[in-house]
């Protein structure tokens, strides 16, 4: 009773949390979005059209973690019942747990500070409307950029959808738990970092327009530095998932969730210290453009660094799962 009573609980708080920490994320990040809209109107009337459309463009890029995780969550309820016939339906609903992390986590945290470029990106086209499209443009790829959690999310999903059926032990199920753990804490960092880099960009073009270009292509390739860390949790997470663990012990499956929590929580320091650099560098741009040669230098070198964190906690992933 108390395995029947614990399987449905873990099937239903799964699909539950799949759709529930994104929406909350989304609803939360769409509000302070238009709060800094309004905002916006109020300094700047004349803008209204160009701010409309930026604001339009922003909620429907934030919106995108709340539609992907729809998707998931109702596949998720439809595949296997809570009453499954099968013997190791209570093994399978305990898999399902990752998918609610994969999801639910990066979805959330993806949700959310995709505001934090949208509100700038409000902002500084109500101090400098005739420079728009460039802000929206800007604005559009820092935002697209951090879509990049949920997407991983979707894609480490659907490879525990189609593996649910065949989970027939405990081994199994924790090592569905260990690669959601792995893509969904692991994109927190990350996320945090592309998030205070993107918001200090659009501030900077809104303060000084002539460092749009400086700002841009300098942003590209620190979102892209950042961006490695989640790449590297999707590997570990795609190699536990590939991992035949027939016949193993019960125990082993604590050696799946090790790996994915190295590899996840290796990348939170990385992540929000990569972003805190590179704002900085942003916010040298605004005021002084012409140092833009020795700070990106300076920058681009301190994020490598600061990116072989990551590199250890992915080496020390792998030779745990490779030692099993």
């Amino acid at each position: 009773m108390m395995l029947d009573l614990s399987s449905s609980l873990c099937h239903y708080g799964s699909c539950a949390l799949a759709v529930i920490l994104p929406s909350l994320g989304v609803s939360f990040g769409q509000a302070l979005t238009c709060s800094a809209a309004l905002e916006a109107l109020n300094l700047q009337p004349h803008a209204r059209s160009e701010i409309s459309r930026t604001l339009l463009i922003a909620l429907v890029l934030i919106e995108t973690a709340a539609i992907i995780s729809f998707i998931i969550g109702f596949q998720l309820l439809i595949v296997v019942g809570p009453h499954a016939t099968f013997e190791n339906a209570a093994y399978i609903h305990y898999g399902e747990l990752g998918i609610a992390l994969a999801i639910g986590v990066g979805g959330a945290i993806a949700g959310l500070l995709s505001c934090l470029p949208a509100r700038q990106a409000c902002l500084a086209i109500a101090r400098q409307p005739f420079l728009s499209n460039k802000i929206q443009l800007l604005m559009g790829i820092t935002q697209s950029l951090m879509q990049t959690p949920i997407i991983f999310g979707l894609i480490v999903s659907m490879f525990i959808l189609k593996q649910l059926e065949s989970i027939t032990q405990l081994a199994d199920s924790l090592r569905c738990i260990g690669a959601g753990l792995c893509i969904g804490i692991g994109s927190i960092g990350p996320v945090i970092g592309l998030a205070r880099l993107s918001e200090e960009a659009c501030r900077s073009v809104g303060i000084n327009r002539s460092s749009f270009s400086k700002v841009l292509s300098f942003t590209v390739i620190s979102a892209a530095l950042i961006e490695s860390a989640i790449i590297f949790c999707l590997v570990i997470a795609l190699f536990l998932l590939n991992i035949n663990s027939a016949n193993k012990p019960d125990y082993q499956g604590i050696v799946y969730i090790a790996a994915g929590a190295v590899m996840a929580i290796g990348t939170l320091g990385v992540g929000i210290s990569s972003g805190r650099l590179t704002a900085q560098a942003c916010k040298v741009f605004s005021s002084k453009p012409e140092l833009y040669s020795e700070v990106s230098k300076i920058s681009f070198f301190s994020q490598v660094l600061i990116e072989t964190s990551a590199v250890y906690a992915l080496v020390i992933s792998v030779f745990l799962l490779i030692s099993i």
